[in-house]
């Protein structure tokens, strides 16, 4: 199902200069990005939202299913097996936290490149509203987030269709991948993809420490995987609790500061949004921060107890759903 696009792509790219010369290939919303500006120069292109950014994200929720069963039965399976992994439920877990690690690590690679070229580097905050509203976007920029929404559109479909066995914070993470969701649409209407760019790597980047640090506990690599939650523990505080907060409080303030300081940030053509918008981009963004104190508070929990336990596993939600274990340090403490 994945490829007949990609079939159809190509045919048309073959076949139109002989039956529909000078016709734009109708597969294109499919697998790139669409509304290109029309008066951007061809060199330096610029694009808007419009229905068929849909169409796209549409494909990608296949697309990343695709990936995401690829790598955790084709890759993540085998690799398991090696490490000594027998039941069948630890090689599932396995395999989910191996595909986290690196759809999370190679996101938060590309949003970091992606902020690295815009104003707001790094979380230079007074950038998400200089110059708002921001209409137009690097092509780079409205790709990466047409396919993290296509990306937590799928997460979210696994989860409500039970496809992963459910865990002890399953309906934490529902509340997550809705609340993540609303805030993904809402500022991508109104024009805030810079503040969208900046919330995703401070999610994307921790979780790929805390996916990786579930692995060294799944191989049972004890020492390795306490300095890996170690440093863990500090990328999630910094990222998901310290930037969070200061995202909060540029929503908060800065937000507000824009149109009493018109003789010094003046908004594009004049344009601001309506007062109540400013809390469809700050409450879930709060939101988020109370889940991610949640799961703090269990992280938190869990580095204490490995300073008196160097087998502890991680109680947040991965082992309580395996069954029998397969020795004492499978058991949840």
């Amino acid at each position: 199902m994945l490829l007949i696009p990609v079939v159809l792509w190509l045919n048309w790219q073959f076949l139109a200069p002989y039956v529909a010369k000078g016709q734009p290939n109708p597969v294109d919303p499919l697998l790139f990005i669409s509304h290109q500006v029309p008066s951007s120069p061809p060199d330096d292109p610029r694009y808007q939202k419009g229905y068929l950014d849909l169409v796209f994200i549409a494909y990608y929720i296949i697309f990343w299913s695709f990936i995401r069963q690829s790598i955790t039965l084709y890759i993540c399976r085998p690799v398991a097996i090696w490490f000594g992994i027998r039941k069948e439920a630890k090689l599932d877990r396995f395999g989910e936290q191996a595909y986290a690690v690196v759809y999370f690590a190679f996101n938060g690679f590309w949003g970091f490149h992606i902020m690295s070229q815009l104003p707001t580097w790094w979380y230079d905050t007074k950038y998400f509203w200089i110059d708002y509203p921001h209409w137009e976007m690097k092509p780079e920029v409205k790709r990466y987030y047409l396919m993290q929404a296509a990306y937590w559109c799928q997460q979210l479909l696994v989860l409500v269709l039970g496809l992963e066995k459910p865990r002890k914070d399953y309906y934490e993470l529902i509340a997550h991948h809705f609340v993540t969701l609303w805030l993904i649409g809402w500022s991508y209407l109104i024009n805030l993809t810079f503040i969208g760019n900046a919330v995703y790597m401070s999610m994307d980047i921790p979780d790929a420490f805390l996916g990786f640090s579930k692995l060294l506990n799944y191989i049972q690599w004890d020492r390795a995987k306490v300095g890996s939650y170690a440093i863990f523990l500090g990328v999630w505080t910094y990222f998901r609790h310290y930037l969070n907060i200061m995202m909060l409080w540029s929503v908060w303030t800065e937000f507000d500061l824009m149109p009493e300081s018109s003789k010094r940030w003046e908004p594009k053509d004049g344009v601001w949004m309506v007062w109540w918008m400013k809390y469809q981009i700050f409450l879930p963004i709060l939101l988020l921060q109370f889940l991610n104190l949640f799961w703090y508070f269990l992280a938190v929990r869990i580095g204490y107890r490995a300073l008196t336990d160097i087998t502890v596993s991680d109680t947040r939600s991965d082992d309580e759903d395996d069954g029998a274990p397969d020795d004492e340090n499978d058991k949840e403490d």
